[in-house]
């Protein structure tokens, strides 16, 4: 292996990011057959497929970092703003939804009524399980934020401790989102404020799984000692995703749950 004399990480040639990308593609087509002709098996065998490759692809990084030393400052630095790219584009893609939802509650059809919601659609009741799950959500945000700060002072073992109760609450959280689903009156096929309300708390279900995700490889980490009080670029990337999901989770909460004409 040569030697390099410089602060950056040239990265070796890694099959993951074309099989990522491809099982992103199959992924989305498999969720388009399931929903229009109710095809299951590509669906299930690209999630197989991301959660293969991010598990490999997150086994290399942590050798590259932890024991090849290849993240250096300069290159944590890189990262950094690469996560917060990476937000952006998430921030940007919720955008798109909440510009969808506010469109046409605005101007409503006259075919549900020209009412927001649509007059044949049962609401559920901001007070009941929606309010539970934003405090559940919200709670799980201060666990992760006071891991940190654990983290920081060298405190591993509590640590440890309030980073699985921030899990538990993301996975109550996603337990509850899905029993909210079997619960609901109407389909995403009914109305436009249906598909929007299936498809706005979906994706937002998906990425609190992919932020669930990133706490359990953060907290393994913790546990395996690969984090330092000074070095845990992994464990503050994996909260700046979970307060976005948070912060989004709030927008929905107050517009779809709360928000009528």
């Amino acid at each position: 292996m040569m030697m390099n004399l410089h602060s950056y990480h040239l990265v070796n040639l890694s099959p993951w990011p074309v099989m990522a990308g491809f099982g992103g593609l199959f992924l989305t087509l498999g969720f388009l057959t399931m929903i229009k002709i109710h095809f299951y098996l590509l669906f299930y065998i690209s999630v197989i497929n991301i959660i293969i490759v991010s598990v490999q692809w997150w086994k290399n990084i942590i050798i590259e970092s932890t024991f090849l030393g290849c993240h250096t400052m300069k290159v944590t630095y890189s990262m950094k703003w690469g996560m917060i790219t990476f937000i952006i584009s998430e921030v940007l893609l919720f955008i798109s939804f909440f510009w969808a939802f506010f469109y046409n509650s605005f101007i409503p059809m006259t075919t549900i009524g020209m009412k927001w919601p649509p007059f044949m659609i049962h609401v559920f009741n901001p007070l009941d399980v929606p309010l539970l799950n934003t405090m559940i959500l919200l709670s799980s945000g201060v666990a992760a934020t006071w891991s940190h700060f654990l983290i920081k002072s060298d405190l591993k073992t509590k640590a440890n401790l309030t980073l699985l109760m921030a899990i538990l609450l993301g996975v109550y959280f996603t337990m509850l989102q899905v029993w909210e689903y079997y619960q609901a009156s109407f389909s995403i096929y009914d109305s436009i404020y249906s598909s929007l309300f299936f498809i706005m708390t979906g994706f937002h279900g998906f990425h609190v799984l992919v932020g669930t995700l990133f706490l359990i490889v953060a907290l393994n980490r913790i546990i395996k000692s690969e984090f330092s009080n000074y070095h845990h670029f992994g464990l503050e990337a994996s909260l700046w995703y979970w307060h976005f999901v948070d912060v989004v989770w709030l927008f929905l909460y107050f517009s779809i749950y709360y928000y009528k004409i």
